[in-house]
C-alpha cells in the first residue's frame, strides 16, 4: 500500500505531461459510465415490465375478435352475443367464456375511465376497463380478495351511445390503494360519470389492462370490471362494430378449442367476420407481440453497452500501449535502479486506476443528470445510486483488465534500455 502511495506523485506528474490524451480517456470513461448506467437501468425496467404477470391464466386463455356483418341493431347484437356465449361454453374442453371489448395485452384495446369520489371533484383517477359478466372472473382465472362477484341480474346491455353508469363495479387491488389509501374499498361509492354513483362490490389482486405501451404504464394494473355486454353497432358501416370473446380452456385442450371455437361460432351464425390472420389470439401470443418493443429496446441497449465498453477498453489499451512505447527508456532506468517487474506492473495499474477514478467521478455526475433528463421527458423512474456503483465497478475492472497487457509488456523492458539514446 505504501509503495502504491509513493508512486502516485510521479504518476500525476507523468499525466500532466500528457494532458490531452489523459483528458480524452477521462471523458470517454465518464461518458461511458453515464450512458452505460442509464442504459442498464432502462434494460432493467424493460425486463421487469415485459416479465410481469397479467394476473390471468395465460396458458389456457385466448381471445376471438368477432366483427358483425351488415348493420345489426343493439338488440340483435345482444341476442347474438348471448347465443355465441352459450355455444362457446358448451364446447368440449372449454372451462368458461365471456364477452368484452378487449383482452389483456391487446396493444390498444379496452376503455379509459375517469374515476372520482364526488361529482364536483376536479382531480380524477384514470383506470382501464373491461366489460364483463358473472363468468369473467373464472374465465380470466382470477379470484376475489374481497367482496363478491357480479350477479346475473346486474349484467346490462350497453350500446355505443349509452352512458357508462354501472350500479356496481369490481376493481383491482392497485386501483383500490390509489382510490382509498387509508381504508377498505369494497362498499365505497365512486363516479365513472356525472350521472350516478357506482358501488365497489369486489376486489381482485391483479388484472392487467388492454394496453402494454409505456403511455399507460402507471395505470396498467388499475383496472375496472363493468357489468355489461357491449353491443357495438355503427349506422352505415359495412362492419358494424364487434366484440371480443375470451375463452378459458381446460388444461391440455387449448389447441383443440382454438380450432373448434371459430367454426362453432360460424355454424351458429354466418353474419360475422373472424380474421384468419389475427382474429384468434392466445394470451401467450399477445404477450409476445405486446412486449416486442420492450424486448427490442432491451436488446438494443444491451448491445450499446457492450460496444461502448469495448470501445473504452480499446481506448485504454491503445493509450497504455502508446505510453509504454514512449517510456521504454525511463522504464529501463527504473529497472536499472532496482525496480522489479511487479513494481512496473503496479505502476501502470495504479496510473490506470487514477484515470478511471477521475472519469468515474465525472461520469456519476453526468449519469445523474442524464437520468433526471430522462425522467423529465420520458416515463422513467429515478435511477438508484447502486446502478451507478455497479457501472463504476464494471469500468474499474474493465480498466484493470485492459491495462494488464500493456503493463505486462512494460514490465518485460530490460534495464539495458536505459543505455539507449532517445
Amino acid at each position: 500500500m505504501n509503495a502504491t502511495m509513493i508512486q502516485i506523485r510521479p504518476i500525476l506528474a507523468a499525466l500532466r505531461r500528457h494532458k490531452m490524451a489523459t483528458l480524452l480517456i477521462v471523458l470517454q470513461i465518464a461518458l461511458t459510465l453515464a450512458v452505460v448506467s442509464n442504459a442498464l437501468f432502462i434494460v432493467k425496467t424493460r425486463v421487469v415490465h415485459l416479465s410481469r404477470p397479467s394476473g390471468t391464466d395465460e396458458a389456457h386463455l385466448f381471445a376471438i375478435r368477432n366483427e358483425w356483418i351488415g348493420q345489426p341493431d343493439v338488440v340483435h347484437i345482444d341476442a347474438q352475443m348471448r347465443a355465441d356465449l352459450a355455444t362457446l361454453r358448451k364446447l368440449q374442453g372449454v372451462r368458461d367464456a365471456f364477452a368484452s371489448q378487449a383482452y389483456p395485452l391487446e396493444e390498444g384495446g379496452g376503455g379509459l375511465v375517469r374515476i372520482k369520489h364526488r361529482v364536483e371533484q376536479k382531480k380524477l383517477q384514470l383506470a382501464l376497463s373491461y366489460f364483463a359478466d358473472e363468468h369473467a372472473l373464472d374465465t380470466f382465472g382470477i379470484a376475489l380478495v374481497a367482496g363478491r362477484n357480479f350477479r346475473a341480474d346486474e349484467i346490462g346491455s350497453l350500446g355505443p351511445y349509452d352512458k357508462l353508469v354501472p350500479a356496481v363495479i369490481i376493481i383491482t387491488r392497485d386501483l383500490a390503494r390509489k382510490l382509498f389509501p387509508d381504508g377498505a374499498a369494497v362498499g365505497q361509492r365512486v363516479y365513472l360519470s356525472d350521472d350516478g354513483p357506482s358501488t365497489i362490490v369486489g376486489m381482485v389482486d391483479r388484472l392487467e389492462g388492454g394496453y402494454a405501451g409505456s403511455s399507460t404504464r402507471s395505470i396498467d394494473e388499475d383496472t375496472v370490471l363493468v357489468p355489461a355486454r357491449y353491443a357495438s353497432a355503427a349506422d352505415g358501416a359495412a362492419y358494424a362494430g364487434g366484440t371480443v370473446y375470451l375463452v378459458r380452456t381446460q388444461p391440455g385442450r387449448l389447441e383443440a378449442v382454438l380450432r373448434a371455437a371459430p367454426a362453432a361460432l360460424v355454424a351458429q351464425s354466418r353474419l360475422r367476420l373472424i380474421s384468419p390472420e389475427d382474429g384468434v389470439v392466445t394470451l401467450a401470443q399477445a404477450r409476445t407481440k405486446a412486449y416486442a418493443t420492450d424486448r427490442g429496446v432491451a436488446i438494443m441497449m444491451g448491445a450499446v453497452c457492450v460496444l461502448l465498453l469495448l470501445a473504452t477498453a480499446g481506448g485504454i489499451v491503445g493509450l497504455s500501449s502508446f505510453w509504454v512505447g514512449q517510456r521504454r527508456r525511463s522504464i529501463g532506468v527504473r529497472r536499472a535502479l532496482g525496480a522489479t517487474r511487479s513494481d512496473i506492473l503496479r505502476y501502470f495499474q495504479t496510473e490506470n486506476a487514477l484515470i478511471v477514478g477521475i472519469g468515474v467521478v465525472l461520469g456519476v455526475v453526468l449519469g445523474i443528470a442524464a437520468n433526471l433528463s430522462l425522467m423529465t421527458h420520458y416515463e422513467l423512474p429515478r435511477m438508484p445510486l447502486w446502478v451507478l456503483g455497479v457501472g463504476a465497478l464494471l469500468l474499474w475492472l474493465l480498466g484493470q483488465l485492459a491495462v494488464f497487457g500493456p503493463a505486462r509488456r512494460a514490465a518485460t523492458v530490460p534495464p539495458v534500455e536505459a543505455t539507449r539514446s532517445v
